[in-house]
């Protein structure tokens, strides 16, 4: 049973930290107690991430509508996804720092797929979704060298910004956040917060922390693009019901 145990453990502390706290009962050690916090965090947020995109999702499908929704801006995040998770796969970096991304990178691909089908290009989606899923297992296979592979996750700093800004741009220019879900926007701006705290303690990649100090600036913007325009809605709806 203490074997079972122990086993278990390891997915949350190293052997280092396991001695601290169960061989020496050292539960106060500063440097494991951050490390345990940002495996928690890090496992949350993956288990979060499975949702995350759905509400968009589910949104598009019942409207099978994309309006407000910047194609190209969702391109550029899938990219994102795509190589900040292959670089972490091929760099060996614990699964708990990047897994979130395996299944937000799935539910990008939805959209982008879906944004296509109902913009009438289905034919492109469907020629899109194999292309993608060819260069991933080029990607993640070891096919793909790793030094381009950190170039990759290098350019994300300007791309995650640049995908952001151009989603911010397109709600500004319609006026409203179109069929952007708000429960997905703040669920993003969340976890992009906390995937500073656990790159700082599970890898302390500098590309991957500012990328993501980078993306809770951006997720920020949306998120206030959604309350500014929910409030300014709301506002000329009772406007127009008291002229009524």
């Amino acid at each position: 049973m203490a074997h079972l145990i122990r086993n278990v453990s390891l997915l949350l502390f190293t052997e280092e930290c396991i001695e601290e706290y169960f061989d020496d009962m050292n539960f106060f050690h500063v440097g494991c107690f951050k490390l345990a916090l940002s495996k928690f965090l890090g496992l949350g947020i993956i288990g979060g991430s499975l949702l995350v995109k759905i509400p968009q999702i589910v949104k598009i499908l019942r409207s099978k509508s994309v309006e407000g929704i910047n194609v190209f801006s969702v391109l550029l995040d899938l990219f994102a996804m795509t190589a900040m998770v292959s670089y972490s796969f091929i760099s060996g970096f614990p699964f708990s720092s990047w897994g979130d991304g395996v299944f937000l990178g799935m539910q990008t691909l939805a959209i982008a797929v879906l944004v296509m089908h109902f913009s009438g290009n289905t034919f492109q989606a469907t020629a899109f979704l194999a292309a993608y899923l060819a260069v991933f297992f080029a990607a993640t296979s070891g096919l793909t060298p790793v030094n381009i592979l950190w170039g990759c996750q290098a350019m994300n700093i300007p791309i995650v910004l640049a995908s952001k800004l151009m989603q911010a741009y397109t709600n500004y220019s319609n006026g409203n956040t179109g069929q952007l879900s708000a429960i997905t926007a703040f669920m993003l701006l969340f976890g992009s917060l906390t995937r500073i705290f656990t790159s700082i303690q599970e890898t302390g990649d500098i590309t991957m922390i500012i990328m993501y100090m980078c993306s809770s600036i951006s997720n920020a913007i949306i998120v206030a693009q959604i309350l500014y325009y929910w409030n300014v809605d709301a506002k000329n709806k009772d406007g127009t019901k008291k002229n009524q």
